[in-house]
């Protein structure tokens, strides 16, 4: 099977080297690693020119052309850049373990090449110098992992850096979808859940690391404690993934989807526009709901009751 890993770099100089390495200490050795950077302006450029020159296995795209587009564009940049039968997608920061590309690809060997699949494993969260802060992600963030559309419709288990795809649902994502994407991997596993499989591995494959300069990362305590202190900006936040997944989940309406799966998406995405009667039916009726007891009653409650929608949603 060939396999095409993708990473996008941003001033990735202090752990890139580190995530290149545990790359190339992977058990399985047929790929291809290729590298867009969205605009650096530390010392990536040195970094990627020097693990390009020592192995032919690794291709920088745009060493003559910087543009920052980024996170979601230049990752749907490098998936057009080489065809392959898989698609493996890798954080700048983060180490993978030796055995990670082979047990993905085992599960995906078992899939149909023509049924879009998406295989994604267990991480563990660790600190800027590798320390364990979280042995398992999911466990700690989300109790468990999402592998239905009506889960995942609200609440994302993929993280980017554990994503591997086939090239079925590698055709799915055009780039010129209508609405605006959260992220490349919470839309590749609604792709997968609504026209092929969405598959977890239960266990880890990654090393997740938390540090001053993430784009996005686990939910800490102190995030968490920082949302709690200002409540109306936990409301806010609340309110804006709410209608950021709704938005993301109209691009499935575009595809052709079982009947029951197209009233699903079409429920959830204008559940706001009905009446109060209609938005609990909705929400009990087709079970949206998120992964934590206590994040469902908050989900629920600010659905049915709409509170601070306004405020929030001007």
């Amino acid at each position: 099977m060939t396999v095409a890993i993708l990473l996008s770099t941003y001033n990735g100089e202090d752990y890139l080297a580190e995530m290149l390495d545990s790359i190339l200490g992977q058990t399985v050795e047929d790929w291809r690693l290729l590298i867009r950077d969205d605009g650096s302006s530390d010392g990536t450029h040195a970094i990627i020119e020097d693990y390009q020159a020592r192995d032919g296995r690794i291709r920088w795209i745009n060493p003559e052309v910087q543009e920052n587009l980024g996170v979601i564009q230049s990752f749907w940049t490098l998936l057009q850049a080489e065809e392959a039968e898989a698609y493996a997608f890798s954080d700048q920061d983060d180490v993978w373990l030796p055995h990670k590309l082979a047990v993905q690809l085992e599960a995906l060997a078992q899939v149909d090449v023509y049924q879009p699949a998406l295989v994604y494993t267990d991480l563990s969260v660790v600190d800027a110098q590798l320390q364990v802060l979280a042995a398992s992600m999911i466990r700690s963030q989300s109790d468990h992992a999402n592998t239905s559309l009506l889960a995942e419709l609200t609440e994302n288990t993929v993280t980017g850096g554990v994503t591997l795809i086939n090239q079925a649902l590698a055709s799915l994502w055009t780039g010129q979808e209508k609405h605006a994407l959260l992220m490349h991997d919470w839309y590749l596993a609604l792709l997968a859940a609504s026209q092929g499989q969405l598959i977890y591995l239960d266990q880890v494959t990654q090393l997740y690391r938390q540090h001053a300069h993430n784009v996005l990362g686990a939910r800490t305590l102190r995030k968490r404690m920082a949302n709690w202190i200002r409540p109306q900006r936990l409301f806010q936040k609340y309110w804006a993934l709410i209608h950021d997944s709704q938005e993301q989940a109209r691009n499935l309406l575009e595809l052709p989807l079982e009947p029951e799966n197209r009233v699903l998406v079409e429920e959830f995405v204008t559940i706001l526009e009905q009446g109060p009667v209609e938005r609990i039916r909705r929400i009990f009726g087709r079970g949206y709901r998120k992964n934590r007891w206590f994040h469902t009653l908050v989900f629920r409650t600010l659905i049915i009751t709409k509170l601070f929608y306004k405020r929030s949603n001007p």
